[in-house]
Order: C-alpha cells, then structure tokens, then sequence
C-alpha cells in the first residue's frame, strides 16, 4: 500500500497545475478518461463552479483558526476527475483549508488513471470520488474523507431510496444544495476526520 501512495504522489499534480488541466481541458472541448458528451458538459459546467467557488468559498473564523494550528505534516492525496460534479464543490475548500496551514500539501491524481490506488479506497464497492487521502509525514494513512459531507451523502441515499436513480433533477438539487450550504457541510466534516476541535 505505501509504495502504491508513494508512485501516486510522485505523479500528483498540486491545485494550482489541476485547474490549468481543467482550462484546458474545456478549451479543447475534451474531458479526462471516458469522452461521453456527458463528461464532457459537466467537465465544462464544473470549471465554472470550480472558478466561482475559489473568489467566494470562506472558511468560517472557528474553522480557520483550527486548521492553523494543525502541527503536524500531512499530504492530502485527492483522487478526482474535472467532470465529477462532487469534486467541484469540494476541491476548492480543500484548497483553502490546505492554504491555511503551513503543515498541509494538497495533491491530487486522476480516478481513472488510477485504478490500483482507487482500488483501495472505495465506497460501498463503488469508485466514488473525491476522495481524500490524509497522509502522515511516512505516507501512512490517518484518515479518509469523502466522496460527500455527511448531510449530502444522505440526500444521495434517500433519493436513492425513494426514487431507485440519481437522475438529472436530483444533480440539478444536490447542486442548488451545494450552493445554499456554501461548505460548511464539508469543513465540519474534515475537521471531524482529523478530530480537530473547531
């Protein structure tokens, strides 16, 4: 399992190289993996997210002042894809969170590029993404996060539930969703990951 995180982070983009791939990416009019039309619209909408979400994602003040006293070295390897839709909404408070700490590298690698690593952090057997890594300064595991906050996974489930399908109306919902909890879902849940007290 180390030497697998180990090659992952070696090929590992940073934020910063991740949404230059992005841009280009909707430039082209492709997306990464798989090239349905599909991935390639959300490839295209999620960058607009992605953009927004970095003038205007904030960490509240109590969360803030937690992640600026985390002490010890960690990387947090993301697996993502631009067309996920789930990975737009949480990359770029990931972001903020790892600027906010000296002690955080945030990298992220391809789900489908990947499949070994995505092997071994799967969600009810299924490859969902984002997920995230937290790695100490050895590349052990300390702990996992996602694919979504508690309270989206549950709006996931209870459609599931009620209705067999995530379709089209629910993603259109979960996004609305998204916007109207503006991350706080997300932050509390990291910080509860990394048993940070806000």
């Amino acid at each position: 399992m180390k030497t697998l995180i180990e090659k992952s982070i070696a090929k590992a983009v940073d934020y910063t190289q991740y949404n230059l791939l992005f841009k280009q990416l909707v430039e082209e009019g492709r997306t990464t993996g798989e090239q349905t039309q599909e991935k390639i619209d959300y490839t295209k909408l999620n960058l607009s997210r992605t953009k927004r979400l970095d003038k205007t994602a904030k960490i509240f003040e109590e969360a803030t002042e937690a992640f600026k006293n985390i002490s010890s070295e960690q990387t947090w390897l993301v697996i993502s894809e631009p067309w996920c839709g789930d990975a737009a909404q949480t990359l770029p408070f990931l972001n903020k969170i790892a600027q906010l700490s000296e002690y955080i590298e945030l990298k992220i690698v391809l789900r489908d590029e990947n499949p070994e690593l995505m092997d071994q952090f799967l969600t009810n057997g299924s490859q969902s993404i984002p997920v995230v890594i937290m790695l100490d300064s050895d590349m052990n595991v300390i702990q996992t996060f996602g694919p979504r906050s508690k309270a989206a996974t549950k709006l996931v489930s209870d459609y599931k539930a009620e209705h067999g399908v995530i379709d089209d109306a629910f993603k259109e919902m979960l996004q609305v969703w998204y916007n109207n909890d503006k991350g706080v879902s997300i932050i509390n849940d990291v910080l509860e990951t990394l048993e940070v007290k806000a």
